[in-house]
């Protein structure tokens, strides 16, 4: 399966930070409901072998952060998309820029595809060598581009809108017992440091930690033999988001 490693959360905080739902700012853009646009691969998309997947999951967490802010949804996740692509998409489909422009709240949660080819790739070059495969694995974790990648994509969401944006980091998508686990464990905090390191570089860019808020609920939060969230993991995944963006507009 070439897709990728996803996002966790365990939150810490939840439990003394109050919740807002409310989150209005001024509408700049006439009256009307404020609009979220998510940009990112097949978690914000709601992909599950359960459906056709033709078009977004109205479960997603995307939606779920829109009922409870009272938002409309721009939902623009592809499946499959790497950091490649969507900044690809930011910098020259015309939909992707306007969208964006307008949004009043942008959610981003892409990374994971990059780093399940990593994975894929070291695990197939080691042919069952372990110490090969770490190797391998560290080698390409430090020469990829998707860090380049992501700090470029928020750049370009920048160059757009000044408006809050949410940056999912990196869940692990493998449940307990499968051996993988244990790796994306190992591997997953130095990845999701990047990110928090990204989100603290720009301005009104908050970050959703979903490594933390799954932790080690795979069995609840990620369908069973597969890597995409399950609806609970999707309802964890709106929670930390709008944690986020209320927080995000304590600073706005």
């Amino acid at each position: 399966m070439s897709k990728l490693i996803r996002f966790l959360i365990v939150f810490v905080l939840a439990l003394s930070l109050p919740m807002t739902t409310a989150l209005a700012h001024d509408n700049h853009h006439g009256h009307g409901k404020e609009t979220l646009v998510s940009l990112g691969d097949s978690v914000p998309f709601g992909v599950s072998p359960d459906r056709n997947n033709e078009r977004p999951a109205k479960y997603a967490f995307p939606y779920l952060i829109g009922d409870k802010a009272d938002l409309k949804v721009r939902n623009l996740a592809v499946p499959g998309w790497t950091t490649e692509e969507l900044l690809t998409a930011l910098e020259e489909n015309k939909n992707f820029r306007q969208a964006v422009r307008r949004a009043d709240y942008v959610t981003v949660n892409i990374g994971g595809n990059d780093f399940m080819e990593i994975l894929n790739a070291a695990y197939t070059e080691s042919q069952g060598n372990t110490e090969l495969f770490h190797k391998l694995l560290q080698q390409k974790l430090a020469s990829t581009d998707a860090f380049d990648n992501l700090n470029h994509i928020l750049h370009e969401i920048r160059s757009l809108n000044h408006e809050p944006v949410v940056l999912y980091n990196v869940y692990n998508p493998f449940q307990q017992n499968d051996p993988f686990h244990q790796v994306a464990d190992m591997y997953l905090p130095q990845i999701n440091a990047a990110y928090k390191a990204l989100a603290d570089s720009y301005r009104h860019v908050e970050l959703a930690d979903s490594y933390s808020a799954f932790g080690d609920n795979q069995a609840k939060y990620v369908i069973p033999n597969d890597i995409h969230p399950t609806k609970a993991g999707h309802a964890r995944l709106a929670k930390i988001g709008l944690r986020a963006l209320s927080h995000s507009h304590v600073h706005h």
